[in-house]
């Protein structure tokens, strides 16, 4: 069993086969242009879905991380590109949500679409997509000194606090890369 959960983590990532889609996106600017503005826009409005539509909004707004994680897929150029445009439209739509998405769900879309092309296995790329996620509320958290995860955790720096939010990022990391690297596998047979 424990053999088992270590092949599992280490064995090597399946190859995704991104090629004729790429050369579809790369050969028409038009096309990739009109890519990342919608994917911008798909993860602006989930991100916005949490403030919008109060209580199952915030099971929605987690899904800002998916059109970052796929135009970073594309190319890390357009991954960049998305992330920027959709922090463009929250800042006209809903400036509150700068504190969240810039942050974190943007960052960790934009590192687990970079990890996924470049990396081998499944541990590093969850442990590289936590270390984005962590960084990222722990800035907002104790140099931006804004309540991200709520009342119950201050702002002031305490070893065990961080140590459960690094936890914290490692299990939704994990998540989201299970998530991710299922739909891409449903995904291959489509885009062949």
């Amino acid at each position: 069993m424990r053999e088992q959960f270590l092949n599992y983590w280490v064995k090597p990532l399946p190859k995704m086969e991104f090629t004729s889609l790429l050369a579809r996106l790369s050969g028409n600017h038009t096309i990739t242009l009109t890519t990342i503005a919608l994917l911008s826009t798909l993860a602006t409005l989930f991100q916005l879905a949490g403030g919008l539509i109060p209580g199952p909004g915030y099971l929605i707004s987690p899904l800002s991380t998916a059109p970052i994680v796929v135009a970073t897929l594309i190319s890390l150029r357009s991954g960049t590109t998305a992330y920027a445009l959709a922090i463009m439209l929250l800042l006209l739509i809903q400036p509150s949500e700068l504190f969240v998405f810039p942050f974190t769900t943007g960052p960790l879309g934009l590192a687990l679409g970079f990890s996924i092309v470049h990396f081998k296995n499944r541990i590093e790329v969850v442990l590289f997509s936590t270390a984005a996620l962590w960084a990222g509320i722990a800035l907002v958290l104790y140099v931006f000194r804004f309540r991200l995860l709520g009342p119950s955790v201050t702002e002031t720096f305490h070893f065990d606090t961080i140590m459960y939010i690094f936890l914290f990022c490692l299990l939704y990391s994990g998540i989201w890369t299970e998530i991710i690297l299922r739909l891409l596998s449903r995904l291959r047979m489509y885009i062949r």
